[in-house]
């Protein structure tokens, strides 16, 4: 058994549901990665954040965990208990935090030598939005320790983001300041699933990039038809697809330059599979932020690749229980 506390963290997006025990320097343990039923019920969706809890509790250092963090796609509802993650219908004020709470591995954990855990033997549940969680654990370990005031964003299936303020994470009350991908960034753009019109996320996500290019004539060389594939043809200097990243890093210039308008950042963190396209993004985000980052005091802002990878959202709700 460990010699120190860890954490339980669950990582739920709307392509892959995640879970690991992480030590108190960050480290990942017994790391594991199921595809999220995503069109499914909300039932099936938990079934397979259950099957995660129940490989992690089936571990021999299970008993040394001393609280489980879940970051989610939201919006959350730190109050309730709930998510309603865009990108997952079947979750709308899904109550995530009293589901996970009641697994039985939770439920009824063992007291861990020398780490005595809540009467009864119920560990903590903590929850975070997806962008929360990944700014909490690129502030900790990644690419935006040391900035008083940062953003973090998550541009994958869909655009999440959180704010780091004063040198530490700030969710706000209901766990969801910095929901970047939810803003407007064109008034007259197409409905949003949120409810709204125009949202970033619409433009700049994997999701957008890849219906975008395929509406404007790119064909892959084969089935694959995600950002993944846009990208590929991009390197290779397709137009259609390299314009399609082109209105993402604009859109997300648009959206990086509001929020550094309005909250005065230090540094932008930018992470997610679509980040993996490297230079494909972050050129034309570059040249876009020159435009639109216009006032003096957020001129040349310091933006950088997150450096945890895929591995964010598992440090990051494991950062919300330390």
């Amino acid at each position: 058994m460990p010699s120190t506390p860890l954490f339980a963290a669950v990582d739920i997006g709307g392509t892959k549901i995640a879970g690991a025990l992480v030590d108190g320097a960050g480290r990942l343990r017994h790391s594991l990665r199921l595809p999220t039923p995503a069109t499914e019920s909300g039932a099936a969706v938990l079934a397979v954040v259950h099957k995660v809890l129940d490989q992690l509790s089936g571990t021999a250092d299970w008993a040394a965990v001393t609280a489980v963090g879940i970051g989610s796609a939201g919006p959350v509802d730190l109050v309730g208990g709930t998510v309603s993650p865009v990108n997952i219908p079947g979750w709308r004020g899904f109550p995530l935090v009293a589901e996970v709470a009641a697994h039985p591995a939770v439920a009824g954990h063992p007291t861990a030598a020398g780490h005595p855990i809540a009467a009864g033997g119920a560990l903590p549940v903590r929850l975070a939005g997806d962008g929360v969680a990944m700014a909490a654990a690129e502030h900790w370990q990644g690419a935006a320790r040391g900035a008083a005031n940062a953003l973090c964003l998550v541009v994958s299936t869909g655009v999440g983001a959180g704010l780091v303020l004063d040198g530490a994470v700030r969710p706000g009350p209901s766990g969801n300041a910095g929901h970047l991908g939810h803003i407007t960034v064109d008034l007259d753009g197409e409905p949003c699933p949120c409810g709204s019109r125009g949202c970033l996320e619409g433009l700049a996500s994997g999701t957008a990039i890849a219906r975008r290019a395929l509406a404007e004539g790119w064909r892959p060389d084969g089935e694959d038809r995600s950002a993944r594939a846009v990208a590929a043809s991009a390197a290779a200097g397709d137009p259609v697809a390299l314009a399609s990243f082109d209105r993402a890093a604009r859109a997300l210039a648009a959206g990086i330059a509001a929020t550094a308008a309005l909250v005065d950042l230090d540094r932008v963190v930018i992470g997610g599979g679509v980040a993996t396209a490297g230079d494909l993004l972050f050129a034309p985000l570059a040249r876009h932020l020159d435009r639109y980052a216009a006032l003096s005091y957020i001129r040349g802002l310091d933006v950088r690749r997150a450096e945890l990878g895929t591995d964010a959202g598992l440090i990051g709700a494991a950062a919300l229980c330390r």
